[in-house]
């Protein structure tokens, strides 16, 4: 293969590591024989109450050790194990996988091995490429991805990306279940062990209103812009809630700009370090400057 044509393969991988790798935290829809409680008034009400606190006490744990697995579209299919944490902004260490889907493909291509570790910090975040893409951009194998320099490229891509990673925490599928205003008490399941209550909802972002929300206006309007900014038109989500109010198993599945997503991610660990660093700048390139290596792709 020729140097140039492993550039643009090594391009490729980067452009779509940057629309795909944010997708690591996020949370599959899951089917089961359980019978699901009624959705009586009062029974609505007694789970709102049950997810306030779920919320509260997964948003005050901060850090979390996580593993899942993700399919969006055609574009990919991947799995991804590390840590998080959301005390300011999202923030963690992920080694991302990719097992299919165009994305896997576009990093054999360019002479990767599939695998993509990532760090994520409250305004960017760092992908390491891998050796066959850093001899395309001076042997530098960390490409830095800054939200507001991604957001030039225009079309959206910088919401999107800003949305996604920020807001792909633990507590994101409990305000889900409270903004959908449909949520069911499935019954207890047990998550590798563990016995954890399950709760379901439904999200249809044209139809949320403060209504039928467990949400107020401020914050539905703020859910309600994430998810149009992630392209989510519907989505359907599980929680699985362990004895202390924590999730142990969060799944999604939907629509979104670039077709469905169907995922399911596990936590562990509460409270664990999640402490992250910016790799050494010398063997860091700018992903900007990286598409100015393409005529034709960068930003105008």
């Amino acid at each position: 293969m020729r140097t140039s044509t492993v550039r643009r393969a090594g391009t490729g991988a980067a452009v779509a590591a940057l629309m795909t790798v944010v997708a690591a935290c996020g949370g599959q829809g899951g089917g089961s024989g359980t019978q699901t409680e009624p959705a009586t008034k009062a029974a609505g009400a007694s789970h709102v109450a049950a997810l306030q606190q779920v919320g509260k006490k997964t948003g005050t744990a901060q850090s979390a050790r996580i593993e899942g697995t993700s399919t969006m579209g055609g574009t990919v299919t991947m799995k991804q194990t590390g840590t998080i944490g959301w005390a300011d902004g999202l923030s963690g260490s992920l080694t991302v996988t990719y097992t299919g889907g165009t994305m896997a493909e576009a990093l054999r291509q360019g002479g990767g091995d599939g695998s993509v570790r990532a760090r994520y910090l409250k305004d960017e975040y760092y992908a390491d490429m891998g050796e066959a893409f850093a001899k395309t951009v001076g042997g530098k194998r960390w490409v830095r991805y800054a939200y507001e320099d991604v957001a030039k490229l225009g079309g959206g891509a910088g919401d999107v990306l800003r949305e996604q990673v920020r807001n792909s925490t633990p507590e994101q599928g409990v305000k889900a279940l409270l903004a959908a205003g449909d949520v069911r008490k499935v019954g207890q399941e047990d998550v590798r062990g563990v016995s954890a209550t399950r709760y379901s909802g439904t999200v249809d972002v044209a139809e949320l209103t403060a209504r039928g929300s467990a949400l107020d206006d401020r914050q539905l309007a703020a859910f309600k812009e994430q998810l149009t900014a992630a392209g989510i038109t519907t989505q359907t989500v599980d929680i699985w809630v362990d004895k202390d109010d924590l999730l142990v198993k969060k799944t999604e599945r939907g629509e979104s700009g670039i077709g469905a997503f169907d995922s399911t991610v596990f936590y562990s660990d509460y409270g664990t370090e999640a402490p992250v660093e910016k790799p050494p700048a010398a063997d860091t390139v700018d992903f900007l400057d990286v598409l100015k290596r393409q005529p034709g792709i960068g930003p105008s």
